[in-house]
């Protein structure tokens, strides 16, 4: 057989053989195909056939909500604004506000360039949208949903609808209807329409609602006279109207509102409403500052300001207070408010008016203020905070900007006592142990070198009692001090005793000791209130009650738990009768109570405080060296064409001129101070007095919390004390004072060693 027969009969044999072959490939191709177990039911088919009919059933359901949520008829109560009525503590009327605030004015009047504005930085496709933007809304409601963050994303027209018709409230179910009605809205009504009721209910802080009262407060000028460049701040500052305020923002608000005005334009340039190189001209214009309303004269904007900022601690937004229906009684008392104004124009504001130092820069620079609390409620009696809304729109009395100087002393020896803290020699931290009081002293046992100078550089020999260096506020002694407390232990003392913990705590640094960080007056008689209070913690509150038929409000509780034992406290107090009686405070003595309290200086004399107290009554003085516009600190030295400002001088005067008009006709009491524990008396054992003499020491000069070294002019404490002698009283026994009120001779005049 050839090969091509052989060929031919092998592809016969193969023939043949493929039909058994398929049906066997067959087989095996129908086992392998066959789905098992879940397998069956995750097919394309299934899964697709999944996909759409929860499409449908989501479109059925967008439908039936669409014609189940109505437009609303009547507008909310925050479109049509109410007022808000502050009374005195007795129930007097101190002052209404938010009277509609607000101008509707019509789209013509508000000029384009202004409203494109708006649309620029709240929604670029305004004028080309249904109302609504669903990826922006659907990640506002997994934000809320989630618990990430407030509701974003909304359309002008949202916003619109959540101004006129809904509420401020994120929730999802809010967000749902806000979007139904915002297609029914825009399907409505005409864009231009829109966008006015939206520019007219928008809230844009200073109380004021809508683009005319914001033209105003912001501007002086009515809507139709806005520039573009005060179009683009107003558009930025919705935001956030409280922070982005260029009046009292700080550093961080100026930063967003300037992001956010420059991002106004460059998008109005990416949209092609702006030409670039008119953009590259265009400046921020500096809004004029906050002019007061009728009803916030004098004192008034700054209490309402206080109580206001109050509600905002506890969750009340300015948007929630600014739409009104608010009945806020006050812990202010009409008598003992006078008193604290008067005080305060006698003792300082009549001086600087003086014909013979109205044109002396330090003069101008001068701010006051001052807050009074019943130790025994908490309640904020009086207070203070500059010369009104006009001259100063932040309040003096709630600023933290300025150090609380020597006050912080006796916060430092409550730490000792509270700790049983004990010497580098091992003695116990009492009023009478002895400390060396050598200005510039190096201080012992701290990593950080420190070694203040006191106050004029006087040295206050090498022992010298703890009672002795608070009278005369001996920076060497309290800079050891705090070393051997530990400057952590001595921050959660005053953290405990109502001081705030903020940026630029000078922690593990014994500089501390000297008052470097921040406070403001309440604090402070936050912490004095407590001493008062032997050791409980006083929060002062200047909200009695607060009515709202839409929200409750409920002043926190002003009297807490024991911050400090009462042993530490009544101990401080009396150490703190010995600084009036004997010490820097003398100035404040009178038959009329019995006082503590502790005068307080800062670096460069840009500061002055008195913190002083009777049983009744807790008062903060402060003074404040401010240049006029810029804001910066600068020294009081020379006010009134005095000598060095001090907190023993205007305002400890003003502390004194008060409290005995606000004390007139009240039975005053006495301290009682039966758990104070003095100590041991530690007779020195030098041979030298305890007379300072001016330090002719070598040694390297202050750190920055040393007060400057030129002599204490004549205006400022120099006087004998009770025996005539100019030398503080050598401690003989316990040095501490006796504490009692009497009806002796007029108190003499301030010691000679003003402090620190």
């Amino acid at each position: 057989m050839g090969r091509a027969e052989a060929r031919k009969a092998q592809q016969q044999r193969g023939a043949r053989r493929a039909p058994s072959g398929r049906a066997k490939g067959t087989k095996g191709t129908a086992s392998a195909g066959k789905r098992t177990g879940i397998r069956r039911f995750f097919t394309w088919k299934k899964i697709l056939g999944t996909f759409l009919g929860l499409i449908l059933l989501l479109m059925a359901a967008a439908i039936i909500l669409y014609f189940s949520v109505n437009e609303p008829t009547d507008p909310n109560k925050s479109a049509t604004l109410q007022s808000n009525t502050y009374r005195y503590a007795d129930g007097s009327l101190m002052a209404s506000t938010g009277k509609m605030n607000r101008e509707i004015v019509p789209i013509d009047k508000i000029p384009a360039d202004v409203r494109t504005a708006f649309i620029a930085i709240e929604n670029k496709s305004f004028y080309k949208d249904r109302g609504i933007d669903l990826m922006g809304t659907a990640r506002g409601l997994f934000n809320t949903v989630t618990g990430k963050g407030k509701a974003g994303g909304s359309t002008i027209t949202q916003q619109y609808v959540k101004n006129y018709y809904l509420t401020q409230d994120q929730s999802a179910t809010r967000k749902l209807r806000e979007l139904i009605i915002s297609l029914k809205v825009d399907q409505r009504m005409e864009k231009d329409d829109i966008l006015a009721g939206y520019l007219n209910t928008n809230f844009y802080g200073r109380n004021a609602y809508g683009i005319q009262a914001a033209a105003q407060a912001y501007y002086g000028v009515d809507a139709d006279k806005l520039t573009l460049e005060q179009g683009a701040y107003l558009a930025a500052v919705i935001q956030a109207p409280s922070q982005y305020d260029w009046a009292t923002a700080g550093p961080n608000g100026k930063r967003l509102v300037m992001i956010r005005f420059n991002a106004v334009l460059d998008n109005m340039v990416e949209m092609g409403a702006l030409d670039e190189a008119k953009r590259k001209t265009l400046q921020f214009q500096e809004p004029i500052k906050p002019k007061p309303r009728p009803g916030m004269d004098g004192q008034k904007g700054y209490l309402i300001q206080a109580a206001n900022d109050e509600m905002n601690r506890q969750d009340v937004t300015d948007a929630q207070i600014a739409a009104g229906g608010w009945n806020i009684t006050l812990n202010i008392e009409p008598k003992k408010q006078a008193a604290l104004e008067k005080a305060v124009d006698d003792e300082l504001e009549s001086q600087l008016r003086r014909e013979d130092t109205k044109n002396r820069p330090q003069d101008q620079s001068v701010q006051a203020g001052a807050t009074s609390v019943d130790a025994k409620t908490g309640a904020i009696v009086a207070m203070y905070g500059g010369q009104g809304l006009e001259q100063k729109s932040a309040s003096n009395a709630l600023r933290t900007d300025y150090q609380p100087g020597s006050t912080f002393k006796p916060i430092v020896l409550a730490s000792a006592l509270e700790n049983n803290a004990t010497t580098q020699g091992g003695k116990p931290i009492t009023p009478n142990t002895l400390y060396d009081g050598t200005s510039k002293r190096q201080v012992v046992g701290s990593k950080i070198p420190f070694n203040p100078q006191n106050q004029d550089d006087k040295d206050f020999g090498k022992e010298i009692t703890v009672q002795e260096a608070t009278n005369y506020s001996v920076n060497s002694v309290y800079a050891q001090m705090i070393v051997d407390v530990k400057p952590q232990a001595a921050k959660k003392t005053a953290l405990a005793l109502g001081m705030h913990d903020r940026d630029g705590w000078p922690e593990d640094k014994p500089a501390m000791s000297l008052g470097t960080m921040s406070a403001n007056t309440v604090e402070m008689a936050a912490v004095y209130a407590t001493l008062d209070n032997h050791g409980k913690k006083v929060t002062p509150t200047i909200i009695k009650s607060a009515e709202n038929k839409d929200r409750e409000y409920k002043p926190e509780p002003a009297i807490g738990a024991q911050a400090i034992s009462r042993q530490t406290a009544d101990t401080v107090t009396k150490v703190l009768t010995g600084v009036v009686n004997d010490g820097s405070g003398n100035k404040v003595q009178s038959s009329a109570y019995e006082a503590a309290g502790k005068t307080g200086t800062t670096e460069s004399n840009v500061a002055g405080w008195f913190t002083g107290y009777t049983p009744e009554l807790v008062t903060v003085v402060a003074m404040f060296g401010e240049e006029p516009g810029t804001h910066k600190q600068v020294t009081l030295t020379g006010t009134a064409g005095g000598g060095r400002a001090g907190g023993s001088s205007f305002p400890a005067a003003i502390w004194k001129a008060y409290t005995l008009a606000a004390l007139k006709g009240v039975n005053t009491a006495e301290f009682d101070l039966k758990e104070a524990e003095m100590g041991a008396s530690q007779a020195p054992s030098r041979s030298a007095s305890t007379s300072p003499s001016s330090s002719q020491s070598s040694s390297a000069p202050a750190t920055s919390s040393a007060p400057p070294t030129s002599s204490a002019p004549a205006t400022q404490d120099p006087t004998p004390t009770k025996s005539g002698s100019t030398k503080p009283p050598t401690p003989t026994g316990t040095p501490t004072p006796t504490a009692t009120k009497t009806n002796g001779p007029k108190p003499p005049d301030p010691p000679l060693f003003p402090e620190q």
